[in-house]
């Protein structure tokens, strides 16, 4: 509007109704570019256009790049192309943000410089998006317009108790799901996971199903069916089945459904459930070879402990961010020995102390199956992060998996 033009945002599809008098269209699905974009980045370039013909003196575009990549980060887009760029320069934006909403939910949350994607996506994003999920979404954007520090803090604490409230909702549906799934699913005959129930909060539904999907290496939909026994649900899926496709098969036992290929979204009764969860898992054998059905981990390049430096750090965070579509690189180191009994830490993680051939190295195994390590040596699955403490930088491995070495 600063410009003198109205500009509606169309990132899906066209608007039904005629566009007002003296307003511009904008939609990038349109055309061959920018496809990429979620809504804040085509925002964002919209009034870069505008302000190289219609300057607004005082203004800095630059000082918003920090809510474009908090944007961009959250919606999962790829991070190709100008959304490396944009999300580059805005995490770097957000370490200075000068949105009070913005700086206390960084404190809320404990993000600390310098900030990576992950704090986004999993720190600052599902608290923003806690409040909607169980309610209304009114808290988290009040939050990002006020300039009041005081009332900042205030709505930073809201989010932080209802993200806390999210998670107990979240656990508690996903312990149910599980009970549901012990007394009928077999990852031998079943290729697909449908789970539902009354009273399943709808806002949790499709971080419940991402979790069945990543644990199960199965697609899932997880639904939550209200007091009259209309369900929505949410599936995630695997590489390899298309949601839309394999929800088109089953779109007769459906009131409606959208979405992409790794996630969608659905409307069923629930006098349909039983039958939807024939006919889906029906169609995901049809649509997922064997081959797909096995949990494959991609690995990038074979290293030596010996070579895991501050160099090697340097050249790997020159690809930096790194999200959906630019994944961070999975190493493999082989052969290597634990030079001591593994440390527990709060029951459900390993700091571990490796060596390999004369060099030692620490690593750290988040969510391990503990208790479950295989027989040494082994062989690690990790990724490189930069780790500071106390003002101490080191170069720590962040293991993915780990199996026992096989004979050279």
């Amino acid at each position: 509007r600063a410009a003198g033009v109205d500009v509606l945002i169309f990132d899906h599809h066209e608007p039904k109704d005629a566009l007002p008098a003296c307003a511009a269209l904008v939609n990038p699905k349109l055309g061959p570019d920018h496809h990429y974009l979620c809504s804040a980045g085509i925002v964002f370039k919209v009034c870069h256009a505008l302000l190289k013909t219609r300057p607004v003196e005082g203004f800095d575009l630059r000082e918003i790049l920090d809510l474009v990549a908090l944007a961009t980060v959250a919606d999962i887009v790829p991070l190709v192309e100008e959304n490396r760029t944009l999300v580059l320069h805005g995490l770097r934006q957000m370490e200075r943000t000068r949105w009070s909403g913005l700086a206390a939910l960084k404190e809320v949350a404990a993000v600390r410089t310098p900030i990576r994607p992950g704090d986004v996506g999993f720190r600052l994003g599902p608290r923003l998006n806690a409040a909607g999920r169980l309610g209304t979404a009114e808290a988290a954007l009040e939050l990002l317009l006020t300039d009041d520090p005081d009332r900042a803090r205030r709505l930073a604490a809201e989010l932080e108790t209802a993200n806390r409230e999210r998670q107990t909702v979240e656990k508690r549906t996903a312990a149910e799901a599980e009970v549901q799934l012990a007394e009928w699913f077999d990852p031998a005959e079943h290729c697909a996971i449908v789970v539902g129930a009354p009273g399943w909060h709808p806002g949790v539904v499709g971080i419940v199903a991402s979790r069945l999907a990543k644990k199960h290496h199965r697609p899932a939909v997880v639904i939550g069916f209200d007091e009259t026994g209309t369900g929505k649900g949410s599936g995630r899926s695997i590489e390899g089945l298309s949601l839309v496709a394999g929800l088109g098969q089953c779109g007769h036992l459906l009131d409606k459904f959208g979405g992409h290929e790794m996630a969608a979204g659905l409307t069923i009764e629930q006098a349909h459930l039983d039958d939807f969860r024939v006919a889906f898992l029906a169609a995901a054998r049809a649509l997922l070879t064997d081959e797909q059905l096995r949990p494959r981990l991609h690995l990038d390049c074979e290293i030596a402990l010996a070579d895991l430096d501050f160099e090697t750090l340097e050249h790997h965070d020159l690809l930096q961010p790194f999200g959906q579509a630019n994944w961070q690189p999975q190493f493999l180191v082989c052969g290597v020995h634990p030079t001591d009994e593994p440390q527990i830490l709060k029951e459900k993680h390993y700091r571990l102390r490796l060596r390999q051939d004369g060099t030692q190295h620490d690593a750290i195994y988040f969510n391990a199956p503990v208790g479950e390590l295989p027989r040494t040596p082994w062989d690690i699955a990790f990724r490189l992060e930069r780790n500071e403490f106390r003002g101490q930088i080191s170069v720590q491995m962040q293991v993915t998996a780990i199996r026992a070495a096989k004979p050279s």
